[in-house]
């Protein structure tokens, strides 16, 4: 089948072209027929063929070779000096005097493009080269997809038996719901230990964190340090039991001591157990929560540090 005129040759048509004109006698405008291409075409790939050999029948860029206005290198020079110090493309087209256009294009070519990290000092990172040294934990939170796929799959989702609410509008609507991803990764071995859960609360993480502990320690991981940002629901457990010590609070410093101002009051005194005075003291709910004990919303936690109450208690 005989081509389109205007049809792109692949570097082999154009070679069986070039041999079918200088090896086999054919003429240009046969050649050019039997390729689908006009004569021009075939005459312009053989006198590249004749000039550069087999690189003549390679694509080429189509940008020029040389531009006369091009950007002079002491130019190029300052742009990037000036960019080491974060100073943005329309910063540095209004204290040159060049279009924003030309800024660009310089920075695009010397690699200085996103400013990132470019004239800052560099991040500081580190990896853990023991298997448990520092194990991470977070929690993704996720929404639900009732039915499977969209309505582009299944050609329309029926809205009966799915969970639904009331706006402050009065108007009723969808509503799936939420999954949590436990996840606990560790650090030099990026070993993961992955749960889908149904909420983030400090039971069960709490449940989450024995868990994975077990499944770390079948994996023979002896493990000194926790790290997490979810801190709340980690350091506190509604039941008390060893993966709660293990998230109590024992490697932040705790808040500063109080400093009274320069007229101590009643309001800014540091109150006693008992209260301001001994007559005026109210006394202490028995179902009330205890006090917060120093640094136990951290997010680092230690498991070599000792669980005791000389330095963090943990609430009972």
């Amino acid at each position: 089948m005989r081509c389109h005129a205007n049809a792109r040759l692949s570097p082999i048509g154009r070679r069986l072209l070039v041999d079918r004109i200088e090896r086999d006698g054919w003429t240009v405008q046969a050649a050019a027929e039997s390729a689908g291409i006009s004569e021009r075409t075939a005459r312009k790939w053989l006198a590249r063929w004749r000039a550069d050999g087999e690189l003549g029948l390679l694509d080429r860029s189509s940008a020029p070779q040389r531009v006369g206005n091009r950007t002079d290198p002491q130019t190029v020079a300052a742009i990037c000096a000036l960019r080491r110090l974060r100073f943005s493309s329309c910063e540095l087209s209004e204290l040159l005097g060049l279009p924003l256009s030309t800024v660009c294009a310089v920075l695009k070519r010397s690699g200085m493009g996103k400013l990132g990290r470019l004239g800052l000092e560099p991040a500081r990172r580190y990896e853990h080269t023991r298997p448990g040294e520092l194990i991470h934990i977070d929690v993704k939170k996720l929404g639900r997809i009732h039915g499977g796929a969209g309505k582009r799959i299944t050609g329309g989702a029926s809205r009966n038996g799915r969970p639904t609410r009331t706006d402050a509008a009065g108007v009723r609507r969808l509503q799936a719901g939420w999954d949590f991803v436990h996840v606990a990764i560790d650090d030099a071995t990026r070993l993961a230990y992955a749960e889908v859960l149904g909420d983030e609360k400090a039971a069960t993480a709490v449940g989450f964190l024995r868990r994975a502990v077990a499944f770390f320690k079948r994996h023979g991981f002896a493990i000194k340090r926790l790290l997490t940002d979810n801190g709340r629901p980690t350091s506190r457990s509604a039941t008390p039991s060893r993966a709660g010590r293990w998230a109590s609070a024992t490697c932040a410093p705790g808040p500063a001591a109080h400093r009274p101002t320069a007229r101590p009051s009643a309001s800014s005194a540091r109150c006693s157990t008992a209260g301001p005075t001994a007559a005026r003291s109210t006394p202490q709910a028995q179902n009330a929560p205890k006090p917060l004990t120093a640094g136990s919303g951290t997010t680092t936690i230690a498991a070599d540090t000792k669980p005791s109450g000389e330095q963090h208690p943990s609430p009972a």
